[in-house]
């Protein structure tokens, strides 16, 4: 399939966060109508065996580092633009949670709300914004609420929520997926992250599994590694989802030719850690045939393993218990406020002992 940005699957694929950002004066109810959400699958290494084993539970150290529980809002944006966000926030706050990840800052048909007030509402709740996802470009709308076109007020309503990250969930395929493109990406991301520096932010990027894709001009390459050999490593911060990284593995274990190109996502990480404030948290079910090997699930009902994959990256990196964040995600659950309870006991719950201890 073409890379390029007028791929409009890729295209929708890539942006369905980003229109829930987009009008402040839209009903979510819009523009969820018009988000396209990918449901998929993800390969893990060292993953569980079978549903509910490999997970932990019992006596030792909790694995989850206390106060770093977070949520993106996308998984609750049924609930967002029915209820609204004080609802939403009580019932995180009575699930344990301690941070949430933006995905837009209306609430639909429960009415209009301001920054300060969803600055408010959030530490009524004791639960920290820690970031958001707003679109990187629109080349076809100088007014869309982008990086590439309004990179003033999206900092600027950054700042007036006191975020400390700022990112998008876009991928770096503007100018296409040859090398040369996403270098050229890569400076945009480079202006993005000096700019958001300024205020006091870290500017950063969510992938999904094409970002590990091959560069069509040169299919050695894997355009991830572009991306991060390109970008200032004091600008340009990663947040992992870890279940598109899996899937990737998965998908593009192999060169185009056959050649085996093998990868684990968390070693990523572990090369260079403090790039990764952030992560998401989803799970999957293993399908081999499904696209990206995986189905996704709720948080615990798959069979990637979380106990393994969080221990390395907070024991095994320097400030791991105390420098990143974990954000649960399901991009269509069955039942969003189920899906947030689940997997938040599910993270709790895991130890640092081998099963049954």
């Amino acid at each position: 399939m073409s890379r390029t940005p007028k791929d409009s699957e890729l295209a929708s694929r890539l942006s369905r966060r980003n229109v829930l950002g987009v009008a402040a004066g839209a009903t979510a109810a819009t523009l969820i109508g018009a988000a396209t959400a990918q449901a998929a699958g993800n390969p893990g290494q060292g993953q569980g065996h079978g549903h509910g084993h490999g997970h932990g539970h019992g006596k030792g150290r909790a694995v989850l580092p206390p106060g770093r529980l977070g949520i993106q809002l996308y998984s609750l944006r049924d609930k967002v633009s029915t209820l609204g966000f004080a609802p939403v926030f009580a019932e995180l706050e009575k699930y344990g949670y301690d941070e949430i990840e933006f995905a837009g800052y209306t609430q639909g048909s429960a009415g209009a709300i301001t920054l300060a007030q969803l600055k408010k509402l959030a530490k009524d709740h004791g639960l920290n914004p820690i970031g958001s996802h707003v679109g990187y470009y629109d080349d076809n709308n100088s007014g869309a609420y982008t990086f590439a076109q309004n990179l003033t007020k999206v900092l600027d309503e950054a700042q007036a929520l006191g975020l400390k990250h700022i990112g998008t969930a876009s991928g770096p395929f503007r100018y296409g997926s040859t090398v040369d493109g996403w270098k050229r990406a890569a400076e945009d991301f480079n202006t993005y992250g000096a700019a958001a520096r300024k205020r006091g932010m870290k500017f950063y990027q969510h992938n999904h599994a094409e970002e590990f894709s091959f560069a069509t001009d040169k299919p050695g390459v894997r355009l991830y590694d572009v991306l991060l050999a390109e970008t200032d490593p004091d600008l340009v911060y990663l947040e992992m989802d870890i279940y598109w990284a899996f899937a990737a593995q998965f998908r593009f274990g192999k060169k185009a030719d056959g050649t085996p190109a093998p990868f684990n996502p968390v070693d990523y990480v572990l090369k260079q850690p403090d790039r990764y404030p952030l992560f998401h948290v989803k799970d999957g079910i293993r399908d081999d045939t499904a696209r990206d090997g995986y189905r996704m699930s709720d948080v615990g009902d798959g069979d990637i393993d979380y106990k393994t994959f969080l221990s390395r990256v907070t024991e095994r990196t320097h400030r791991g218990r105390s420098y990143h964040h974990w954000q649960t995600e399901h991009d269509n659950p069955a039942e969003s406020f189920a899906f947030a309870r689940k997997s938040s006991e599910h993270l709790h719950s895991l130890r640092s002992g081998r099963c049954g201890d």
